[in-house]
């Protein structure tokens, strides 16, 4: 069975449950404690050696890290990656987008959330802040052509992009204010395997200091 080194708070490693819960497929879960310093460990780095989550164990041994690479590896041969080049190509160019852009909203959820934001430069947040408005407003206009990021179908892009955007009330950006984004937020909540379950920094007590 395969393992995933997870972190419940992140939304990284959601988007592999998301991916998991589409599949149906088992998996063991192995909590990683980052705040107090577990991705640092040796026997983690050597499993992912930037010492985040998450990271995915398959049945033979072999270990795949970076949340966007387990999305694609496991959606290979199943309706959520294209098997057409050009159109998994679309939906890669999506999940660059998100690590470009989308990332602005994961930081500031984060700060928010851990009670970080105060200690940030704030010229930093500001500019998170301009940087997640600006990917929202990319997402709103292309939304507004088309029921899914990359085309008609749902695929992983959805899910990577999904993650970060659905919270992003959470990093205090006006979410409300995006209706082609909040429509689409729906679409994919009405998929099927639908994962509905998240978990707040708060779990953690560890979670307010920095990541070591």
């Amino acid at each position: 069975m395969m393992t995933l080194y997870d972190y419940l708070p992140s939304q990284n490693a959601y988007k592999v449950r998301l991916l998991l819960s589409h599949l149906g497929l088992a998996y063991r879960t192995q909590l990683v404690s980052i705040f107090e310093g577990e991705g640092q460990r040796e026997d983690f780095l050597a499993i992912n050696p930037g010492g985040a989550v998450p990271a995915l164990r398959l049945d033979d041994g072999r270990v795949l890290a970076e949340s966007n690479a387990i999305l694609t590896y496991l959606a290979t041969g199943t309706r959520y990656l294209p098997a057409d080049a050009f159109a998994a190509a679309k939906v890669q160019q999506w999940m660059s987008f998100e690590q470009d852009h989308v990332l602005n909203i994961a930081a500031l959820r984060h700060w928010t959330m851990t009670g970080k934001l105060a200690r940030r430069p704030a010229a930093l947040v500001d500019a998170r802040r301009a940087g997640g408005m600006r990917a929202l407003r990319i997402l709103e206009r292309e939304l507004a052509s088309r029921p899914f990021i990359a085309g008609d179908a749902y695929t992983i892009a959805d899910m990577s992009l999904f993650a970060y955007t659905h919270r992003a009330d959470e990093a205090g950006l006006p979410l409300q204010e995006f209706p082609q984004v909040g429509a689409w937020l729906e679409r994919v909540r009405a998929q099927a395997g639908f994962l509905d379950q998240h978990y707040p920094y708060a779990i953690d007590p560890h979670s307010t200091a920095e990541l070591p």
